[in-house]
């Protein structure tokens, strides 16, 4: 499983609070839609987001299970129990935060990539936003380390997204890296394997169809405004 993983583009199918996707058969759709156009897994929050995927893509799943902080941000996978309840849902593959801000403690970190792997015999991608993180949670026995959380902590805030250049330090540091968070174009997703990524996740620039939206219509907007009137000559 891990070696059909190798290169290749993993697709991230979410949607939160209110968005209009937020719906367990258009998350599957979505995932089913990205398995057609060559995707070599997906990555999905939460067990009913999960169990439907399952049901009809046959790609590997990495599972996450996100716990919002109204003064923070979500906090992915927290515990054994968030564990359980996804890997019983189909999850091939656990992501889990191993930042120092959410999971300072290296000892309950260790302890809970280990009981993952021994008693759930599922693989581990920890979730960093730093190198030390990282090394960390490599030497602690996760499977793959992604740069999934680069920016979004106290530590890494204005880094260079998507962070490449974490991927190419952990991968000399002998760490089988990922490369996930901001990747925005083929051409960025390309840059991350060049530099020694495992493999590439890519969420909102495929799936968020609101997003995509947003840049088109941003784009467009000082046109419409009337701001330029170049655009009608």
């Amino acid at each position: 499983m891990i070696d059909s993983m190798k290169h290749g583009l993993i697709v991230s199918c979410q949607a939160h609070f209110d968005h209009p996707l937020n719906h367990a058969p258009m998350i599957a759709a979505m995932a089913k839609s990205a398995e057609l156009g060559g995707a070599a897994g997906i990555r999905a929050d939460g067990p009913e987001h999960i169990a439907e995927i399952k049901k009809q893509v046959g790609l590997p799943v990495i599972g996450i299970y996100k716990v919002h902080q109204y003064d923070h941000r979500f906090f992915i996978t927290p515990t054994f129990e968030h564990v359980r309840a996804i890997v019983e849902a189909g999850a091939d593959i656990v992501a889990l935060e191993a930042s120092v801000q959410n999971q300072p403690d290296t000892e309950a970190l260790g302890m809970l990539i280990r009981r993952v792997k021994e008693e759930l015999h599922a693989p581990v991608m920890a979730d960093v936003s730093t190198f030390a993180e990282g090394e960390r949670a490599w030497r602690l026995g996760a499977d793959f380390v992604g740069t999934t959380l680069s920016g979004y902590t106290d530590a890494s805030v204005g880094r260079a997204l998507p962070d490449i250049a974490l991927v190419k330090q952990l991968t000399e540091a002998g760490v089988r890296a990922v490369c996930e968070g901001h990747v925005g174009s083929p051409g960025q997703a390309l840059a991350a394997i060049e530099a020694g990524a495992y493999f590439v996740v890519v969420g909102t620039a495929i799936t968020d169809p609101i997003a995509i939206t947003r840049q088109f219509a941003g784009k467009l907007q000082p046109y419409r405004e009337g701001s330029d009137r170049r655009a009608y000559r």
